[in-house]
């Protein structure tokens, strides 16, 4: 069951990547942070009446929610931004493909888990695949200095904790909803601090912009709080390769649906290999 769930969160960033592409055409990512992480905020608090259960509250537990609310979504999406004005998005993916392997060590070093080969060669292989897939010839633009790679790797590095430290406070209280209810109370008040100081002029919204921007949110939101249940029901090193598997399904549902990608022979390697990784994960699992 955690694997379906892994999985379906995949899909959920994958469309929610989407649905953010076409947002960015008309209006910057901070802004559209600023519509996004509120609106799955909003979700969370209007459903809490009817889904949070409070049976086993633990407030180290509230404490590590926070805690990864504070960089997880907020961060990686300013981080993100950062990186696609200085490298460009094909060099971002390809990067920030490697939160599996964050995940999977500070798993191991912080939570004590017992990464099995497997896992560590699955959550290779997804790495290698989004990189392949997401490479673009002529991806560097000029000017390249390689301590800007720092932006796309810091949001990796955040990616993993924040999967590690969910995982931390689940393990004292195992409750995805309160987990992703607090993270996205604390991403919430990040981000509206900092577009209130933000120096720059707010842009003027549409009815578009905060269309597009909402439905991001609202699936963020899904895929966080479903990925939070997979992590109740398994070890990081089982969840993380799968949910780092959503650039795949982006760039599937981008070529279908809006048309702006172009099969090449080193993306449909890069699909091939993330497909074979999560399958060796999948096949390899030993529920005993």
């Amino acid at each position: 069951m955690a694997l379906l769930i892994a999985l379906l969160s995949s899909v959920f960033f994958a469309v929610a990547m989407i649905t953010s592409r076409v947002g960015l055409r008309t209006l910057d990512a901070r802004s559209g942070a600023a519509i996004s992480i509120p609106t799955a905020t909003i979700l969370f608090v209007v459903a809490a009446p009817f889904a949070l259960d409070t049976t086993g509250f633990d407030l180290q537990a509230v404490l590590f929610f926070a805690a990864v609310g504070l960089v997880f979504p907020v961060s990686v999406t300013l981080l993100t931004f950062r990186s696609n004005e200085l490298l460009g998005p094909t060099v971002t993916s390809a990067v920030s493909g490697t939160a599996p392997l964050f995940a999977l060590l500070t798993a191991s070093l912080f939570l004590g888990e017992r990464v099995p080969a497997q896992a560590a060669v699955s959550a290779l292989g997804v790495v290698a695949g989004v990189a392949l897939l997401s490479w673009k010839k002529d991806a560097l633009r000029p000017g390249f200095i390689g301590w800007v790679l720092l932006w796309p790797l810091a949001g990796a590095v955040v990616r993993g904790f924040a999967q590690t430290g969910a995982k931390a406070g689940l393990l004292l209280w195992s409750n995805a909803f309160a987990a992703g209810m607090i993270g996205y109370l604390v991403s919430c008040t990040v981000v509206i601090v900092a577009d209130r100081l933000r120096g720059s002029a707010r842009p003027k919204l549409s009815r578009r912009d905060v269309t597009w921007f909402a439905v991001t949110g609202a699936l963020n939101g899904g895929a966080v709080l479903l990925m939070y249940f997979a992590l109740s029901m398994a070890p990081v090193w089982v969840v993380a390769p799968i949910i780092a598997s959503y650039p795949l399904l982006t760039a599937i549902i981008g070529t279908a649906v809006l048309h702006d990608e172009k099969v090449t022979l080193h993306a449909a390697a890069g699909g091939g290999l993330t497909i074979a990784a999560i399958v060796y994960l999948l096949v390899s699992q030993n529920p005993g």
